[in-house]
């Protein structure tokens, strides 16, 4: 079979950017066989000096401080957007305008009319996308997609997702754009929420409509002093008002009749990226902790009562598992769920076939959060 080579290039250099690069620079070493291999030829980032860095690290001849650069290059055939949320519409909708595939991380913009005029473009240039909804790229949440779907814990009954991280939690954590609505969006809910909110879909289902609640728990953090990366601290800085969400809780009523919770925190002290879901149904459980990512919680059974929990370690039998491991329990990691969101991105401009999160999973996402947004302003349940 004929490999394509397909010229990628990178927008926006923080942490995301790099665990990009990594993705694409492992892409042929766990699936060889693909039909595309990526050639990273450009790195973008307006940080001096932080392109230029980069593309030393990965062996990339072309480094820019100017996106739009990158965009106007004839030669590139895909675009990776790892920049903050409020550039996603423009940028994201200028790469597909262009006629390059795009790659762009959650929440594609501030609010659903971002993500859906990105999802425009995607549909009115023929252009395929993906989005970084890298926990639905584990094989174990793969294999619960699979064990729910055929009944094999009976009819969904309830479902509760949790994603608790303790990233902001510190007082001095630095006032980046994540805490500005304009720049930032919806806190929480646009960084763990939509996560949240793209699993609950991926395994349960459409959502009919939501009832939710919202709190700001550190109103103030210091402004940094200069560029930052990641989740840095800034203490003795200036103060400036946090304007969006540090918590979210939501109740959910799915169209199939069951019902879901959902609820995030970017503030949770003693948790460190603590994500997962439970699913019961009538004749079963099934449990995933991201901090053990390889194994499923497991209740099946005719008992009803006193129905014993198994753990279950996936295998190379579960989604794309047998890439990485020979054999079941082996470690996965996080960075390998973005080289197969990498891998089935280049898979689908090669084939013109979607795979894996598309903008439109990103659109559905936004949705949710919208509505969840709806909700707290009308102190009631809205329809999705």
């Amino acid at each position: 079979m004929s490999v394509t080579t397909l010229r990628v290039a990178i927008v926006g250099f923080g942490w995301m950017g790099r665990v990009h690069a990594q993705a694409y620079s492992r892409v042929r070493h766990h699936f060889p066989d693909g039909p595309a291999h990526p050639e990273l030829v450009a790195i973008a980032d307006d940080v001096p000096g932080r392109a230029e860095a980069a593309a030393r690290q990965f062996g990339v001849s072309a480094a820019v401080t100017d996106w739009r650069a990158v965009v106007a290059d004839p030669s590139i055939d895909a675009v990776s957007v790892t920049a903050p949320n409020f550039l996603h519409r423009e940028i994201g909708c200028a790469v597909l305008d262009s006629g390059k595939h795009l790659w762009i991380e959650k929440p594609v913009g501030l609010n659903a009319s971002d993500a859906q005029a990105v999802a425009d473009a995607a549909a009115a240039n023929g252009r395929q996308t993906a989005v970084g909804f890298n926990y639905r790229n584990a094989p174990a949440v793969q294999e619960a997609r699979e064990l729910i779907a055929s009944g094999g814990i009976g009819s969904v009954t309830h479902a509760r997702f949790r994603f608790f991280s303790d990233y902001a939690a510190h007082p001095d954590g630095a006032l980046t754009w994540r805490y500005q609505r304009a720049r930032g969006g919806n806190g929480v809910l646009g960084d763990l929420g939509s996560h949240g909110a793209d699993l609950a879909w991926y395994l349960l289902g459409d959502v009919d409509s939501l009832a939710a609640d919202t709190a700001v728990f550190i109103p103030q953090r210091p402004e940094p002093s200069g560029a930052t990366s990641g989740h840095q601290l800034a203490s003795g800085g200036r103060l400036g008002p946090v304007e969006n969400e540090d918590y979210v809780s939501a109740q959910l009523r799915l169209r199939s009749g069951g019902r879901c919770v959902l609820e995030a925190s970017r503030v949770a002290v003693g948790e460190q990226n603590s994500y997962g879901f439970e699913v019961h149904g009538t004749r079963g459980l099934v449990r995933w902790d991201y901090r053990r990512m390889g194994e499923l919680e497991l209740a099946q059974g005719e008992r009803y009562q006193d129905e014993p929990v198994s753990a279950v370690h996936v295998g190379p039998g579960s989604g794309d598992y047998a890439a990485f491991q020979p054999g079941a329990a082996n470690p996965m990691s996080y960075d390998d769920l973005k080289v197969i969101e990498a891998q089935r991105f280049l898979r689908s401009i090669a084939t013109g076939v979607p795979e894996g999160a598309t903008v439109t999973d990103a659109v559905r996402s936004a949705r949710t959060l919208d509505a969840m947004t709806a909700s707290i302003e009308k102190g009631a349940w809205v329809t999705v």
